[in-house]
């Protein structure tokens, strides 16, 4: 999951390079932190947070059934 979230959302900053991403598993999930530039925290989240819904949305429909939840946090 983590490669996943970070084609896309180097996919829509401008600073690619200070994207980070870690991904944290727990009993019941993995969370799939994001760290960008703080210019580009506004294009990650987007209009009414509808950029990361979207990629939260494709995510999950990316995991495999029966497993664990994925969720995604932008962390600024």
């Amino acid at each position: 999951m983590k490669e996943l979230v970070e084609l896309l959302v180097k996919a829509l900053v401008d600073y690619p390079d200070a994207v980070d991403i870690q991904e944290r598993e727990t009993d019941s999930s993995v969370i799939v932190e994001v760290r960008v530039a703080d210019e580009d925290v506004g294009k990650v989240i987007g209009k009414g947070g509808r950029v990361v819904k979207a990629i939260r949305t494709v995510v999950k429909a990316a995991a495999p059934r029966g497993t664990k939840k994925v969720m995604v946090e932008i962390l600024s």
